[in-house]
């Protein structure tokens, strides 16, 4: 009886940790990734005087594919959304979104206040309905 006790005690310490580390890694994953894609895009601009044409959900745009991850890109990312590369929409000229989130608005604005300033309705890292939009450029 004591050694299920024991047991129950140390799933009751270890089991909000280990959310808490997977919670951790997974906003470390999409920063990693959105720098590494917002680098892409960068050079890409700098390459050819203007950023690469407007592309859907999960689809590489013109250009691009050897510039980015192109698994990466396709695939969903950490916080459960789609990439999206977004050209003269949403009134920014150039940002990288991702749309159908299954993260949160508190995890989303954790995710802010590392590269941004913390407020998803300001800054370039800001919240459009269901989209999430790094601005590269506005």
């Amino acid at each position: 009886m004591v050694v299920v006790v024991i047991v129950g005690l140390l799933a009751a310490i270890a089991i909000p940790t280990i959310a808490r580390l997977q919670h951790n890694a997974q906003n470390s994953r999409f920063l990693n990734d959105l720098r590494a894609f917002a680098q892409a895009y960068e050079t890409y601009a700098l390459k050819n005087g203007a950023w690469p044409p407007n592309a859907g959900s999960g689809v590489v745009p013109a250009g691009m594919s050897g510039e980015l991850r192109d698994d990466a890109w396709k695939a969903r990312n950490s916080v459960g959304g789609r990439w999206n590369w977004d050209c003269n929409r949403f009134g920014v000229s150039a940002a990288i979104s991702t749309t159908n989130v299954t993260a949160t608005d508190t995890q989303m604005t954790e995710i802010d206040a590392k590269i941004d300033d913390g407020n998803l309705g300001t800054g370039h890292f800001i919240k459009d309905s269901e989209r999430f939009l790094y601005v590269l450029e506005p």
